[in-house]
Formats: C-alpha cells, structure tokens, sequence
C-alpha cells in the first residue's frame, strides 16, 4: 500500500520526524509493506456492489497487526475510575487511577472501573488502524489517543484510514480519510487537544 495523503495535527508529523524518525519510518515501511491485492477476496453481497470482488477489512488490519507485531508494537490499556457526579469527575479526571477510586470512596460514591485500549503502543507512540466502522474513528481521536496522551503515556497518536478511492472497492461502513480530515479541521486547531498523524492509504 501507499501514503495517499496524510494530515499533521498539533505538529504531530514534525514532532515525530524531528524526535522519532525511526518511529515515522518503520510506520511508513509497514504501510508500504501491506500487499492490498492479497486482501481483495471478498465477495461483495451488498445491491450496489453485488458479486464484485472487494478488499476485505479484516485482511488488511490481520496484515497491519502482524507487521507491527513482528516490530514490537503491542496492545495497551489503561483503567480510570467513572462515577455518576459531574463534579466530582471533573475534579478526579486527570488523577491516577488508585486516586480517583480513592476520592470517590471518600465523597460516599461507587467506583465503577473502566479502561481505554489501544491497538499498537510503542516508543510513546499509539497506533489505530481503522478498517471499521465509521464511528469507530471519533473514539479513537477523541477518546482513544486523548486518554492516553492525558495520563502521560504518548506523545503523539496515529490513526491510519483508508483513502477514499480505497473506500469505493470495500464494503460499505467503514469511514475515510478525506471525511475524518474534514472532520478534525472542522472542530479547530486545537481540537483533539492531542499531537496526530492521520494517515490516508490506498493500493
């Protein structure tokens, strides 16, 4: 697969080239990596599209995941405490996950654990690659690489999207490139208030 385009949020990419180039790099490679026509088995049952031969989601992200597997990245989580009071959230959001249980318990409530996950972690460094649904995008910015990079444990996210053109021979669902570039820009320079890299690939 190829870099079709990609968007530097917060100076993500300039982040990245000027203090990780190697994390850039193997990212970079991997994509490049990533044999599309391999992934073009699935037999499209959808009206619009019926019989053609698609690329199937699952294949791609299986080859992105052992290619990053193989060089080290691995899955992450990491748990936060919720509770029901707004007030109380606000002032335990940013705290370790030992001290928001421990405030909630103090101000008489019920903790209820909770985690965010990330795919591929690495040199403070988290990766989504995003073959599925739509929604599935804004988590990851806005929740995903946010919570992470709130509790100290990036620098700097990347999610991976299909390009558009790569959208049009896969089932629908799935987001784009294109439509989650206008999304980010839409909401104003700061906002995620995280450093991305948002790369688009195609064949």
């Amino acid at each position: 697969m190829i870099v079709g385009a990609y968007y530097s949020h917060l100076n993500g990419y300039e982040y990245l080239a000027y203090n990780k180039p190697e994390i850039l790099e193997e990212i970079q490679a991997v994509i490049a990596l990533v044999d599309a026509s391999k992934c073009r088995n699935k037999v499209s049952r959808e009206k619009t599209k019926m019989g053609r031969l698609l690329y199937s989601p699952e294949d791609m992200n299986k080859f992105f995941k052992q290619l990053l597997k193989d060089r080290g990245w691995q899955e992450k989580r990491t748990a936060y405490y919720c509770v029901d009071d707004a007030s109380l959230t606000h002032q335990i959001a940013l705290l370790p996950p030992d001290q928001q249980k421990a405030a909630i318990e103090a101000a008489g409530r019920n903790p209820i654990l909770s985690y965010t996950q990330t795919d591929f972690l690495k040199d403070r460094t988290a990766v989504e690659v995003q073959f599925g649904k739509y929604s599935f995008v804004a988590f990851d910015l806005f929740v995903k690489h946010m919570g992470f990079y709130v509790s100290r444990q990036i620098d700097v996210g990347i999610e991976i999207l299909p390009m558009k053109s790569l959208l049009n021979e896969m089932s629908s669902g799935p987001s784009y490139y294109e439509r989650e570039l206008q999304h980010v820009i839409r909401q104003g320079r700061g906002n995620p208030p995280v450093p991305l890299v948002m790369f688009g690939v195609e064949p």
